[in-house]
């Protein structure tokens, strides 16, 4: 099984090809990370929001600490000040559950996008690789078998007539001279056949 044809202008070619779906591949995956870049930006407010929480939760405990040192009225002074706090805890989780949904949120889209594109690419670039691969294996296989050549020939009087226009033709044409069973003639069609498909005899 051969994965690049052997003539240098089809080998080239499928290389071309190759190397644009690599590169494309590479921008796609690019881009969702680039994506996900900016949506992580989102999570900004959260973090100032956690970090305001934070510090309000701080200064209100260290408060709340003070006034218990109060005498008679410590305690009553330290219940609201710890609800203050608590509050304040409130806000600093809320700053921390939003972050995490913003990262969620970035990963779905990173992967559905990484996901879309590549498979866009690959089935632009896949199915037509595969299709040669699987024809010129074929046509490889026929090549060898016994009277492969005569039904390589048939194919090149079938298909498009460029190259054949090129070559002089034998007396009585192409077709005449395979159905006499002229040997060169038969070659010269198998071997056109085959340079079709990028292949050499």
């Amino acid at each position: 099984m051969r994965f690049y044809a052997q003539t240098p202008a089809r080998r080239n070619r499928q290389v071309l090809v190759d190397l644009i779906a690599v590169a494309l591949i590479a921008a796609a995956v690019w881009a969702a990370f680039a994506v996900r870049k900016a949506i992580l930006l989102l999570a900004e407010p959260g973090r100032k929001v956690e970090s305001a929480g934070d510090g309000l939760a701080e200064e209100l405990g260290n408060a709340g600490d003070a006034a218990s040192d109060v005498p008679l009225i410590g305690d009553i002074l330290k219940k609201p000040l710890q609800s203050a706090a608590d509050a304040g805890s409130g806000f600093a989780d809320a700053g921390v559950s939003f972050q995490e949904t913003v990262g969620q949120v970035a990963d779905v889209v990173t992967t559905v996008l990484v996901l879309v594109l590549v498979v866009f690419v690959l089935l632009l670039w896949l199915p037509p690789r595969l299709l040669w691969i699987r024809r010129s294996s074929t046509l490889r296989r026929l090549a060898e078998a016994p009277g492969g050549a005569d039904l390589l020939a048939l194919r090149a009087l079938t298909g498009p007539p460029g190259a054949l226009a090129e070559l002089p033709a034998p007396p009585g044409g192409w077709a005449d001279a395979w159905r006499r069973g002229d040997r060169q003639a038969i070659t010269d069609l198998s071997t056109i056949a085959l340079a079709r498909v990028g292949l050499r005899p």
